[in-house]
């Protein structure tokens, strides 16, 4: 099983000191498990949905050919709802929903699951507007019949993610948070079923 996680700094890991975020740990405990687990770390730093449907098409496409057991997960929308240069934000929400359809019919012939966007944590408006994002990313996974998981809320409530992430950058937590995050997309049901597939 070969996996492309796509996606932003949250994706990326980034704050980790052991340079492993969730989806390292969570690929290491599908391991552990058994299944024979390739991944690919596919976040970038400050990427919005805009860029990420830019290229993730070329990027899965390099590391999935044809014959293998290739699978998607994409995960962003943070840094769509985060203040951009002319006093709006980067990405307003009916546009990332669009690329996110944009990017969910394409992605529609592999086996795909998204994570919904994580909280910023310093920036109380910028999470209301994630908050506001996640329905909308759920109905559109729900219409198209993507496995969708709601992240947003037990991240934020979540004390190693809120505390490592007060003490880093504001936003990014350390090892505790993402391997708490690890959990909670382990514990998923559409996961479990990938795995245990």
């Amino acid at each position: 099983m070969h996996i492309c996680f796509f996606g932003d700094s949250f994706v990326n890991g980034t704050g980790d000191d052991e340079c492993l975020g969730w989806t390292g740990r969570l690929c290491a405990a599908a391991r552990r498990a058994g299944r024979d687990v390739t991944l690919y770390n596919l976040g970038v730093r400050g990427q919005t949905s805009a860029d990420i449907l830019a290229r993730w098409e070329r990027e899965a496409a390099a590391r999935l050919p044809d014959g293998i057991d290739g699978r998607l997960v994409f995960s962003f929308g943070a840094n769509d709802c985060t203040p951009g240069g002319d006093g709006g934000v980067k990405v307003a929400q009916a546009r990332t929903l669009a690329n996110a359809e944009a990017m969910l019919a394409a992605a529609a012939r592999r086996p795909t699951l998204v994570v919904g966007p994580l909280p910023i944590g310093d920036d109380p408006e910028s999470d209301a507007r994630i908050a506001a994002l996640v329905p909308g990313m759920a109905a559109l996974c729900r219409r198209l019949g993507v496995p969708f998981l709601d992240v947003f809320g037990a991240m934020a409530a979540d004390e190693a993610w809120t505390r490592e992430a007060a003490a880093g950058d504001g936003t990014h937590p350390n090892a505790g948070g993402y391997a708490a995050l690890a959990r909670l997309v382990g514990g998923w049901e559409a996961w479990r079923a990938w795995v245990a597939g």
